[in-house]
């Protein structure tokens, strides 16, 4: 019997990020725009034309991207539940491959900068979050095999970069708070009867 205990992050690294993590996150946020800049971000594929029009630079094309950054961060806001821990995972994975890839190129050793990071989730962004979560299930099998692939990229990234400080917690400090004000928004509106 295989025991599978040993893939599992423990809480403490699961809420850490470490530098090598946050290159693999940063690496794929650059990736990810690079690939839009010069054209190969799913614009007009096969339309004569369509790159020298503009469309390959449609901001339209980072949506599924940046939808899964918004909700990887959400997932690290996730005190506990199956979102947490997949974040969890998911900064365990980065920052070992990370860690494995900044040893094996420059003798260095990754050390931790971050623990969890973004804001904590109230009792509206729950709702908020249940809902897409509930959306995203019935909806799985709508979007196109590519448009899935950017979506779970930019769910390990936004794990990956939603850090405590500078500039990516700009990312979590707009994401999680929005999610609670916008649920908070429907509890009051939709259950109490007072939308303004």
């Amino acid at each position: 019997m295989i025991a599978l205990a040993a893939a599992v992050p423990s809480a403490a690294q699961s809420s850490t990020i470490t530098s090598a993590g946050l290159a693999v996150g940063v690496g794929l946020l650059a990736v990810e725009h690079v690939r839009w800049w010069r054209g190969g971000g799913g614009g007009a594929k096969g339309v004569p034309g369509a790159a020298a029009a503009g469309s390959a630079r449609d901001p339209k094309v980072l949506i599924p991207f940046w939808f899964g950054i918004t909700v990887g961060t959400l997932m690290v806001a996730c005190p506990a539940g199956l979102l947490g821990s997949m974040a969890g995972l998911f900064r365990w994975g980065g920052n070992g491959i990370g860690g494995l890839v900044m040893s094996t190129m420059t003798g260095h050793q990754a050390h931790a900068i971050a623990k969890a990071s973004a804001p904590g989730l109230g009792d509206g962004g729950a709702l908020v979050v249940t809902a897409m979560v509930v959306s995203l299930w019935l909806l799985r099998k709508v979007p196109p095999k590519a448009t899935k692939g950017k979506w779970w990229k930019g769910v390990f990234t936004g794990t990956l970069i939603t850090i405590g400080t500078g500039t990516f917690a700009l990312i979590g400090n707009i994401v999680v708070p929005g999610a609670n004000s916008l649920g908070d928004w429907a509890l009051h509106g939709l259950v109490h009867g007072t939308l303004l």
